[in-house]
């Protein structure tokens, strides 16, 4: 049986679209979004995402990817970016993928992912049956999360939870 997904248990909220141009629902992650260290040989980069349909008071977005079938138990968070601008309604390839982090608005965020990098942190499952990595944008109600960068995943999701107007993802899965 397959772990839950991470939104199952929060609060149900309007759904936003989310498409990329470089990863797509259920179809395998190719190897440029892939980790690259741990004996993995991807490039590390983040896709392209690209959202639609938040409502009208939307004043901020956050972006997560969350790997629920990690054998953690509480599953692995590749992905926290936040204080995102309303105006902002797609990130190009590789914008969480630092240092120079290009395409990303000033003022952007990320959050220790659990690899322990401020950064996009790719795709590095165990050998056996794909993962799947949940790609988030959250449309938020306030423009600042009041929390920085050094905070856990866990207090980033609970003020992004807190904050959620509307939340839309898409869910490619790697395997090796």
């Amino acid at each position: 049986m397959p772990a839950p997904l991470p939104h199952e248990y929060l609060p149900s909220v309007p759904a936003l679209v989310v498409e990329s141009d470089d990863v797509r629902d259920g179809e395998r992650l190719s190897d440029l979004h892939a980790f690259n260290d741990w004996g993995m040989t991807g490039q590390n980069q983040s896709p392209h995402l690209r959202w639609s349909g938040a409502p009208a008071e939307t004043r901020g977005y956050a972006v997560t990817c969350y790997d629920p079938d990690a054998p953690t138990g509480s599953g692995f968070w590749h992905w926290l970016l936040f204080d995102l601008p309303a105006s902002v309604t797609e990130l190009p390839g590789g914008a969480g993928t630092g240092p120079e982090f290009k395409g990303l608005p000033a003022g952007a965020v990320h959050a220790r992912n659990d690899y322990g990098k401020k950064e996009y942190g790719g795709a590095a499952p165990p050998p056996g049956a794909p993962h799947r990595y949940v790609f988030t944008v959250h449309a938020l109600g306030v423009d600042k999360l009041g929390v920085d960068g050094d905070v856990s995943a866990a207090v980033v999701g609970f003020n992004i939870t807190a904050n959620t107007l509307a939340r839309g993802h898409i869910i490619p899965v790697y395997g090796v």
